[in-house]
Order: structure tokens, then sequence, then C-alpha cells
């Protein structure tokens, strides 16, 4: 008998790749919540169990086993009655490996459904998938589609969608691993609305959140109604577990829950940067980060960035004093890290320099020599990191005179343009993300903001 109303719970969460006993382990926590809201149905992102970004880890076949006997025993508590379960995992069928979703429910694999349209970074390591129907829980026929099988831009692309209504689908659910890119948002959103459009079915995008691997997540999951209408809307950047109640009418579903707003623009990059340091320092295992202080507003924005997303007491800013730093830029950055709960220390690097002129036969020239300045500091900083087993970042990669990098090898801001910077460090002194950790209020001196880019909101080009 066809049910008249249905409840899904979205969770948008943050996996750890690799690490497929703790993302199991958020599995069994969404669950719970599902279950306490009366759910039908727990939808997770794409490859979950795994962690996205895919990793060369999905070609080990330990690793695939580990996978697939964690699913196995997340579908036998299935048996308890409770909601079934839609996880993104990797899949071995018939010796072939897939980018898959299986579907929990009854105490086994009830169902699997494997990506088609994939992108090139998945081309090396999956197989495309089948074309198939939808999938049944309680009595409503879900269709299933992966991330970009609702784009079907590229040669070759089927739409996935349009077969699963062919094949009777009543509401289209995408299980996602998309990263953030400025203005990508609007690229999902019109082709969720595209494939809406075409199929008259309601459509659920659910994305995950956090940093993986240089990449940034950032969740904004929703839900479209058949007359494209905002049935729900997630956060960007946060993890979420909400529950959307459908109800079937003459019309077909109709879905009704929370709806978020979302930052955008210059706040969005901001938070992906937060979000983004906070994940590689703690999925990385890191103490904290080890910032090399100057009084310039690149480095000073970095540090409110790391200080957002660690907190002040995981944050150690060094000035590296050398015969090129003067006395006021020196007090500067010390004075910049006070303002948001950083205490500086100098580490004079004289010595370090005066040992490597003692062993040169003549005089550098003033480029060498300024070479030879960053050079030491990016290596001091290196090993002060090291020491305290902390991440050594730049607020951008340094260079020596020839182009050679020299700096730590993570940095927050080297796609930054300087209008944007200052843009950025104008908005933080009024704003910050919900969930930073450093202080609220004017953390960045007034005088280090270019006026003129304060009235700019966003970029344009």
């Amino acid at each position: 008998m066809a049910a008249d109303s249905f409840r899904i719970t979205l969770a948008q969460f943050n996996p750890v790749a690799g690490d497929v006993a703790g993302n199991a382990a958020k599995v069994r926590e969404a669950r719970s919540k599902a279950a306490a809201d009366g759910a039908d149905l727990l939808v997770l992102p794409e490859l979950f169990l795994a962690g996205a970004p895919p990793q060369q880890s999905v070609l080990d076949a330990a690793f695939l086993l580990a996978c697939r006997t964690a699913i196995e025993a997340l579908a036998r508590e299935t048996a308890d009655g409770g909601p079934a379960v839609l996880i993104g995992t990797p899949w071995v069928e018939d010796g072939k490996l897939y980018n898959a979703v299986a579907l929990l429910d009854g105490g086994r694999v009830a169902a699997t459904r494997f990506k088609i349209n994939l992108p090139d970074d998945q081309k090396r390591l999956f197989l495309r998938g089948p074309a198939a129907g939808p999938v049944s829980v309680r009595g409503v026929r879900i269709g299933i589609a992966i991330g970009e099988d609702i784009w079907p831009e590229g040669a070759g692309d089927e739409n996935v969608v349009e077969t699963l209504a062919e094949t009777g689908a009543e509401l289209v659910v995408v299980s996602a691993a998309a990263c953030y890119v400025r203005g990508g948002g609007d690229r999902r959103l019109s082709a969720a609305v595209a494939r809406v459009t075409e199929s008259d079915l309601p459509l659920i995008w659910l994305n995950q959140t956090g940093g993986q691997v240089g990449q940034v997540f950032d969740g904004a999951s929703f839900a479209l109604n058949a007359d494209l209408s905002v049935a729900a809307q997630r956060p960007a950047f946060v993890d979420d577990v909400s529950t959307l109640a459908w109800s079937r009418g003459a019309d077909g579903w109709q879905g009704q829950g929370p709806v978020a707003k979302l930052i955008e623009g210059d706040e969005a990059d901001y938070a992906a940067r937060v979000l983004g340091l906070r994940d590689h320092v703690g999925k990385s295992g890191l103490n904290g980060v080890v910032l090399g202080l100057t009084a310039s507003l690149e480095t000073v924005l970095s540090l409110a960035i790391a200080v957002d997303a660690l907190g002040p007491a995981k944050v150690r800013g060094v000035v590296l004093a050398g015969p090129d730093t003067a006395v006021p830029a020196q007090d500067a950055a010390i004075a910049a890290a006070a303002r948001l709960g950083v205490a500086a220390e100098v580490v004079p690097i004289a010595a370090a320099v005066a040992g490597f002129e003692t062993i040169l036969p003549g005089q550098l020239g003033s480029g060498p020599h300024r070479e030879l300045l960053a050079r030491v500091r990016a290596t001091l900083l290196d090993a002060l990191a090291s020491l305290s087993g902390a991440l050594a970042f730049a607020s951008a990669q340094a260079s020596t005179p020839h182009g050679d990098e020299v700096g730590p090898g993570f940095t927050l801001l080297g796609d930054i343009s300087p209008p944007q910077l200052s843009r950025l460090a104008a908005l933080r002194n009024r704003w910050q993300p919900a969930d930073a950790l450093g202080p609220g209020g004017e953390v960045i001196a007034p005088d280090l903001v270019a006026p003129a880019a304060t009235d700019a909101r966003d970029d344009r080009g």
C-alpha cells in the first residue's frame, strides 16, 4: 500500500577520509536522531563511509573489505524497524569498483545504485555504473542520483533524473560531495531546477561538509518541490541533521523542512578558509599552527582566520627578526597578534644567518641576501612547528628572487586578490562565522584595511 506521508532525515556531515569506523559511528549518531524524529529514511553524502574526495585507498583490497564489512554491520542494525539508511560508499560488484549508494533496510543491503556521470578525477578510480530505476522504501519509490549525475553536461553523460522519472520514481534524492567554489551554489541550484522542471519530481540535494585534502565541502543542502518552491535549505560550512516531512497530494509529493539563510560571497570565502584550516589541522592530528608574523594585512588576516578556526591557544605567532626587521614593524606585528588574543614571540635569526655567511667566500649581493633571509625564516618556521607538533604556514607562499618557493607548503590566501584581501579584513571586523573561536569586534587595525575596498562586498569579475 502506497504511503501518503514520508519523513527523510538529511545528515549533512563531515567525514574523515579513510576512517571507516569513525564515519560509521557518525551514521549511527544520525540514525538515532532520525529515529527520534520518526523518519523513514536517513540519507548520507556521496562516498561518506570512505570519506570524499576518494583517495588511492579505494583501490586497496583491505580498505574496500573494511568498507563492505562496515556497510553490512550497519545494514544488520536496520533490522530494528527504524529508519532505512541511504549511504555513499565504494562498492565492488562482480570484481568492478563503483562509486555507489547502498540502501540499508530490514537488516540487509536492500539495494545498491552506482554513479553514472563520473568527473575526470573519479574516472581513474571507478567504473561508470549502469542506469537503474528507483528503490522502494516504505512503499515510496525513491530515485537515486549521485553528485554529477544531475549535471549531464559532458560528452556521453546521461540524464539520470529523466531515466528515474521514466521508470517510476516519485522523489529524487541526490547524494553529493561537492566542493565549495565561489558562486558554485548557483550552478547546483540551476541544475536541480532543470531536472525538476524536466521530470516534474521533487528533488533533494544532500552535500557533505568539511575540509579534506586541500578541498572544502560546503554542505548547503536543499530540497525543491515539483513546483520549484523551496522545501528545505540547510546552512553552509556546518554539520546539520534535519528531518523533512513529505506528504502526498493530488499533484504528487510536497515537502516541508527548515529553511536556513545561506552566507555568500566574501562571507562564504572566509568561512571556507576557516573550515579548511580547522579540518586540515584536526584531521592531520596536529596540535595547532605556527605562523610567521609580520605587520602586513595578509599576515594579520591569516592570523584572524587561524584564530577563528582553532582558537587563540592553538595559534603561535612568531616574529622571525632579522637585520631587515625594523623595530616599529616588529612592534606592529606583536600588537596585531594581541588584538586576536595571541601572545607573539620574537625569535632572532641573526645567528642562523651569520652561520651561513661565515662559510661563504664573499659577501652576498642584496638579492641573494634577501633570498638567504627568506630561506632561513622558512626553515626555522618549519622546525619550530615540528618541535611542537604543529602546522607551519605563511600568509602566502614566499618566494625567492628567482621564483623558487621557500615558504611552508600550506597557505590560506595565496589565491586572494589585493582588493578582496582588504574586503575580507573589513568584513572580519564586523562579522565572523557562527562557529568562529576568535574574539569578535574590530580585530584588525583599521589603518591596515584599504578604505577604498571596504565599500565592495563581492567580486564583480
